[in-house]
């Protein structure tokens, strides 16, 4: 998960506010990530007896966005990937 984070922060040219937190939790052994952001956050939980992980990747600014099926099927092992892209601010 941190080579994840990592690659994701090099990618999207974030800038890291302290140290990443992580939670590894008891079997089935589940992790919680977060790493603040000048831009705002990334967090991922993981369900492993679900086959699930929920990424957030908040940014203030405009990105490019990255190809996100490969780098989950590379880091997590991801079969599949549903990306949904907000737009922050904007009220539905």
């Amino acid at each position: 998960m941190a080579a994840l984070f990592e690659e994701l922060i090099v990618l999207l040219d974030l800038r890291v506010v302290g140290q990443p937190q992580w939670h590894v939790f008891p079997e089935p052994g589940g992790i919680t990530g977060l790493t603040l952001l000048a831009e705002s956050h990334l967090a991922i939980h993981t369900f492993p007896e679900h086959g699930f992980a929920a990424l957030n990747v908040y940014c203030c600014r405009p990105r490019t966005r990255p190809d996100f099926e490969s780098l989950l099927a590379r880091h997590v092992g991801a079969a599949s990937c549903q990306v949904r892209e907000l737009k922050r601010g904007v009220t539905a």
